[in-house]
């Protein structure tokens, strides 16, 4: 059974919406959980489809990180990301799952798939390409942080 490591409060988004990023898959994906609660919901009383991108970027960045270090120390930032909503996403816990699709030396596709965990329902997948930064700490000039 793999060791599960857990990023938690590493952002002020993170502090503030309470996903954690999850890295103890063996195949370098990376997992976001959050309890979508009625802080999480539009107007139609349904997941906010921002907080939906957020979730799917945050995974995509953690696996574009662990693909370069096993602890996702390394910070990459988002270049581009394209965000498909299919389902309504309703309050409780969902899932957000990303993996490495391709890339070059500083450069890194990936896709990402988040679901609703109590249905397995698919509420969105998104695709992104991520600039890894020249330092850990740095953000990519040019790049979205």
């Amino acid at each position: 059974m793999a060791q599960t490591q857990e990023i938690r409060d590493e952002t002020g988004a993170q502090r503030l919406l309470g996903h954690v990023i999850d890295l103890s898959a063996p195949d370098g994906s990376a997992l976001v959980r959050m309890t979508a609660g009625p802080d999480s919901l539009n107007r139609q009383d349904i997941l906010h489809g921002g907080l939906a991108a957020l979730l799917l970027d945050a995974a995509m960045g953690a696996a574009a990180s662990r693909s370069v270090d096993a602890s996702a120390a390394q910070r990459f930032s988002t270049l581009s990301l394209t965000v498909n909503f299919l389902s309504p996403g309703r309050p409780g816990v969902i899932e957000a799952t990303g993996r490495v699709t391709g890339g070059g030396r500083r450069t890194r596709f990936a896709e990402a798939v988040l679901r609703q965990t109590g249905t397995g329902a698919v509420i969105a997948a998104a695709t992104g390409v991520f600039r890894m930064a020249t330092s850990p700490s740095s953000p990519c000039e040019g790049a979205a942080s």
